[in-house]
Order: structure tokens, then C-alpha cells, then sequence
């Protein structure tokens, strides 16, 4: 293979064959071509496009390079969901344990978080001592025992994925639909998945803001999901103002256990709700959305959802009376409101600014090898839309030090922007339209 060749032939608008994606996807895994040609061909691809047949070889390709697990015979359903990220989006904690606990496995392989998005990864890890980096083995010997184990991906996993990915944030390429699709499924076919739910992301905290934009990401990794015999459905949801009232790792795992314990905001359980629906009726198909929102439903409230988390908690060498008592979560010294200037009604929480405030306090990274924070971020205290006075809080800052919490205040402060009536621009729906093979349909709650 001569990488040249082929760069220059995407540059043009030309096409890869199926053999030659999996050269690629090959000399990217062993390190038999430099990152300037890689890097070179992403650009190609990023302003050429690739197209589904495609799509479809490198996400193949990619999947190859690496090892998978492997789902026994007879077992009950591998069922996983993928996010396309957010701030404040934690319903991953709530979901693995709570569709573990009614039957369904979960091998859920998720991220760190980059950029103004938080991780699920630094989330969990924000247990004391609790361990991601499990090799395929014990994951597999995990899934069979407690039907959940919370992952990161291994260099076991595509490891094609792993070096293009990271050539992709630092070119620039991050934003290519096909390229997006064919990383998340080349991870996500390497669990042996007998189904898959995705939360596409739309709005101005989305990495594709645009509907449009969102809907051909979800098409295309249905599609990719078809091809080898994966039943994809995905939901669309909002992105313009966080989920929840925490942002900030060990606070959103103190949220999420609220939600486990059938209490939390109503918008988180509302997103919850719905995808966990999803996952229960890709299980098990012939179940009526009412009989599946009631089966998950009693889980929660009878506290076996609870008490599965737990034990992922355990298998994974956390300290489980971090679950039981939130006050053992990580704290964060320095804590502080940020108060209203004036009266007036909340017109925006605009989650990308708010994402990069929480990184300036110490509770993300802008590099992978940044080290982050557990216990700092925010608390919010109003949604958009709500009636404010002067001087009532808006949103707690946790902070590391004095100065952070100074420097977090005045950065909320302006980032919280206060109006005069309605919110011009209103607020999206939380889940506005369901995507499956046959097409798509605006959401509804049964």
C-alpha cells in the first residue's frame, strides 16, 4: 500500500476499495505509517466524505484490528447505549445498573470527557477506587456475574479507532459524520451487542447542532448497525441548557444516585426514562412501552436498581460506602453561590460555555493526559424560563480553591443571562424524535 496514492485519491473525490480500508485501518494499529500521512488522509476525508459502502469497510476495518468480547451462547441480551455527549449528561450511571437489574446485559463501553463535554468514565472514576481499565476478560467474566461491567476502551479495542481518533481532535476532523459514526460503532460492535440505543445530542451544546445533522449521524449508524446484524434505534435530545442540576463529576454521581433511589430533576429522569425504554423493548421486543416503563419503573422502586449499582461499584474495586454515604464522594473545598444582579426571568444556560467554565475550575481537560478534579463543578439552582429576584442564587460553584471559586463565580455570572419576559428562543424538548430503520418519527410518550 502506498498511503500517498490513496490520500490523493480521496483529495479528488475518489473512493476507497474495501481491501484498502483495511490496509489503512492495519498500518494506523501496528504504526507502519506516520501520523502527517494519516492526519493527511482524515482531511481528505473530512472535506471529500466518505460514502455508506464506505463507511461501512473502514468502520469494519477498524473493528478488526482489535479484539472483541465474545457473548455465550444462549445468554440474555447484550444491550448498550451511546451518547454523543453533553454537559451534564450522566444517564449512563443510571441505566447500566438499572437494565442489569431487570434481566438485560450491559456491556457498556464509554469516554473521558474532551472538551467542553464531561466523561462517563471520569464520572465513575470519581468513586474511590473504582477501576475502568478492565481487560476484555474480566469484563467478560463480570458480565456473566453481575450482568454490567462500565468500561473504557482497552488498546484490546480497535485499536485503529484509538490512533485516528486522537489524530482527529488535534486536526480538526472531529466533526465528520462518517468519521463519528464509524469510531463509536467500530467500539460499540466489539461488545457482541444484540442491540444498541443512541442519545443524539441536538442544540447549541451538541458537537452536531443542527437537527438535520443529528439525524444523518443516527441514520448512518443505524445503517452500520443493520450491516452487521445490530438493531440500532436512536432518540434525539436536547443539548440547549445541561441535564440535571449537577455538572461536575463526583456531583453528577451524587445526582445519579438520587435518581436510583427514585428521586432527582425531573428533566434527567425524563431522558432516563425514555432510552431505558428503548434498551428494555431492544431486549425484549414483544413488551408494550407501558409494561416496559412499569418493569423498570418497580426496579427503582423496590431499590434493586440501587443495589445493582452497587455491586458494579464492587466488582470494579470501588468503595461501595461511597454509594451508600455521598459525603465520601470527593468535596470540594471552596464552595459558593452565584447570586441574581437583578430581577428578571432566565432566558439561557448555555452548555458550552458552562462545559468550559467547569474545565477552568479543574473539573475537565482540554488535552487527554489533563488531570482533572473529582469534586468541582456546578450546581444549578434555576432552569430557563424561570422567575428570578435580585440576589437569589442561581447555581452553587465548587471549587478547589478560593480564587477558582472567585474566578467560577464571575465566570457564572456571566454566562447566566437574565431577560425580560419569555426566553426569546424558547427551550427544545427534551426527546424530540425516535429514528429507526423504517424512518423517522417526532417522539412520544406512551
Amino acid at each position: 500500500m502506498i498511503l500517498r496514492d490513496l490520500i490523493e485519491r480521496k483529495r479528488d473525490g475518489g473512493r476507497l476499495s474495501s481491501d484498502e480500508w483495511r490496509e489503512v485501518a492495519q498500518a494506523a494499529a501496528n504504526g507502519s505509517v506516520p501520523d502527517y500521512q494519516l492526519a493527511a488522509l482524515l482531511m481528505a476525508i473530512f472535506w471529500r466524505g466518505l460514502d455508506d459502502a464506505e463507511t461501512s469497510a473502514l468502520t469494519s476495518a477498524m473493528l478488526a484490528t482489535g479484539n472483541v468480547l465474545h457473548r455465550p451462547e444462549g445468554a440474555a441480551p447484550w444491550i448498550d447505549k451511546h451518547s454523543t455527549g453533553g454537559v451534564g449528561d450522566k444517564t449512563s450511571l443510571i441505566l447500566a445498573p438499572l437494565l442489569a437489574s431487570v434481566g438485560v446485559t450491559v456491556p457498556m463501553m464509554s469516554g473521558r470527557g474532551l472538551g467542553h463535554t464531561g466523561g462517563t468514565l471520569d464520572k465513575l472514576e470519581s468513586i474511590p477506587g473504582f477501576r475502568t481499565d478492565l481487560s476484555l476478560t474480566r469484563a467478560e467474566s463480570q458480565l456473566e456475574a453481575i450482568g454490567c461491567a462500565l468500561i473504557g476502551q482497552t488498546t484490546e479495542i480497535a485499536p485503529a479507532d484509538r490512533r485516528l481518533y486522537a489524530l482527529r481532535d488535534a486536526t480538526a476532523t472531529v466533526e465528520c459524520i462518517q468519521l463519528i459514526a464509524a469510531s463509536i460503532m467500530s467500539k460499540k460492535l466489539a461488545e457482541g451487542l444484540t442491540g444498541l440505543v443512541l442519545d443524539v445530542k441536538r442544540g447549541s451544546g451538541a458537537f452536531l447542532p443542527e437537527l438535520d445533522r443529528g439525524l444523518a449521524l443516527a441514520r448512518t449508524m443505524i445503517a452500520l448497525g443493520a450491516a452487521s446484524g445490530v438493531p440500532v434505534v436512536a432518540l434525539v435530545t436536547a443539548m440547549d441548557r445541561p441535564l440535571g442540576d449537577a455538572c461536575g463529576n463526583a456531583l453528577e454521581v451524587r445526582e445519579c444516585l438520587d435518581a436510583l433511589r427514585g428521586d432527582g430533576p425531573v428533566d434527567l429522569r425524563t431522558v432516563t426514562d425514555a432510552l431505558a425504554v428503548e434498551m428494555l423493548r431492544l431486549a425484549r421486543p414483544s413488551v408494550a412501552v407501558a409494561d416496559a416503563r412499569a418493569t423498570l419503573r418497580d426496579a427503582i422502586t423496590s431499590g434493586a436498581a440501587f443495589d445493582k449499582f452497587r455491586q458494579i461499584v464492587a466488582a470494579q474495586g470501588g468503595d461501595v460506602r461511597a454509594v451508600d454515604d455521598p459525603t465520601l464522594l470527593p468535596t470540594a473545598t471552596d464552595i459558593g453561590d452565584v447570586l441574581a444582579d437583578r430581577e428578571g426571568v432566565v432566558h439561557a444556560l448555555p452548555p458550552r460555555p458552562i462545559g468550559h467554565a467547569i474545565i477552568a475550575l479543574g473539573g475537565g481537560r482540554t488535552r487527554t493526559d489533563d488531570v482533572i478534579d473529582p469534586a468541582v463543578g456546578v450546581i444549578f439552582r434555576v432552569r430557563v424560563g424561570d422567575t428570578v429576584r435580585a440576589g437569589q442564587p442561581l447555581a452553587t460553584v465548587h471549587a478547589g480553591s478560593p480564587s477558582a471559586l472567585t474566578d467560577g463565580r464571575h465566570r457564572l455570572s456571566g454566562i447566566i443571562r437574565l431577560g425580560d419576559g419569555p426566553p426569546p428562543d424558547g427551550v427544545l424538548p427534551w426527546v424530540s424524535h425516535r429514528v429507526t430503520t423504517g424512518g423517522v418519527e417526532e417522539y412520544r410518550a406512551e
